[in-house]
């Protein structure tokens, strides 16, 4: 993907005389400075919540005290049963933590590796084009031109849409925490926004952090969680029915039953990663139906748009109307130009029988 993003730049720079090599150089260069400001911004931010610590710590206590007091009171469970529970789940989810400790291992090792073969895959683009056309043969080299261009096209649309829907969510999200007057409202902004990403979920897990923070820093009413709450909720509802259709969904073009379908389907099969990429997939593979003539119904299944059969049946059903009408008045013609002859014939008759 980020190899499709850049692109366009490269062949920008080419066409500036730049060589191959130095523009996809300078490509990567120009988005890994991008990435680790971004990175810099939020790792500054996260540290400066080590003030916050004995805050936490505080607030902490005494929302587990009261939580405890409240399930005593109400389950009649003692508080030290409670707190051994509540140790026993903590021990294991010392595993969990190993496991999630081990998948952001791989993901750095991933992030790490990233610029080499983003340079590769810009490289040897040419040997992975002629590939896709020494599949096929001669007689399909049209429409294998079509799907990788419009293939090209819908991901890169795609990904500058996710960038702007990043930007002006996190715009909104910052300014609703800075009047709500949450401590660290710009940087909560930003990674509710980067969580946001996550088709349809990531929304959801977005509002816990700023609701956690006003909750600890906050005095102690859930007036401002609440506002919280609304806000995002207010956020998702413009995100979801303005920004994502207009921006992102538009550009893949594929209804939101099974992009929601697609998500919850990648997300169990590749996770986090799993849930970002399935759109994109189920895209291309959209764009691929509707190439293959006997794949159509599979990728006007998947589309959005809900009148093109409606429309041809409408226009056979009016063809036929007008061909039945036609015929009806043709056959009026008829059986009216067929009178005068009738008539004749018997004002002939009726002579005859008189002359007899």
């Amino acid at each position: 993907l980020l190899g499709i993003l850049l692109n366009p730049l490269v062949n920008k720079m080419i066409c500036w005389k730049v060589p191959k090599i130095l523009a996809i150089i300078l490509a990567i260069l120009l988005a890994v400075v991008v990435a680790a400001g971004i990175i810099i911004f939020i790792s500054t931010q996260l540290a400066s919540f080590s003030e916050l610590a004995p805050q936490f710590q505080e607030r902490g206590t005494a929302m587990l005290n009261g939580i405890t007091a409240w399930v005593s009171d109400t389950f009649n469970i003692a508080k030290e049963v409670q707190l051994k529970k509540l140790n026993e789940a903590m021990q294991s989810g010392q595993a969990y933590i190993g496991k999630t400790l081990t998948t952001v291992m791989g993901i750095i090792g991933v992030v790490v590796l990233l610029p080499i073969y983003t340079f590769l895959i810009l490289y040897y683009k040419p040997l992975f084009l002629n590939f896709f056309y020494d599949v096929f043969e001669n007689k399909h080299v049209e429409k294998v031109t079509e799907v990788l261009n419009e293939t090209k096209t819908a991901i890169q649309k795609y990904i500058q849409g996710l960038l702007i829907e990043l930007a002006i969510v996190a715009a909104m999200n910052s300014a609703a925490l800075l009047i709500l007057g949450v401590k660290y409202a710009i940087l909560i902004g930003i990674i509710g926004a980067i969580l946001n990403l996550i088709p349809y979920i990531g929304g959801l897990v977005a509002i816990a952090l700023p609701v956690l923070m006003s909750i600890v820093t906050g005095d102690g009413g859930y007036t401002t969680p609440l506002f919280i709450v609304g806000a995002y909720g207010l956020i998702q509802f413009i995100d979801n029915n303005i920004i994502v259709p207009r921006i992102v969904s538009s550009k893949v073009e594929v209804n939101a039953f099974f992009s929601i379908v697609i998500v919850l389907f990648g997300g169990a099969l590749w996770g986090v990663s799993g849930m970002f990429l399935s759109i994109p997939f189920l895209a291309i593979c959209k764009i691929i139906f509707d190439r293959i003539d006997n794949l159509k119904p599979w990728g006007h299944l998947l589309g959005t748009d809900m009148n093109e059969n409606f429309t041809l049946i409408t226009q056979e059903t009016e063809e036929s109307t007008i061909e039945v009408e036609t015929t009806v008045e043709v056959t009026t013609e008829t059986s009216d130009a067929a009178e005068p002859i009738d008539n004749k014939e018997e004002q002939v008759s009726e002579e005859k029988e008189k002359e007899s």
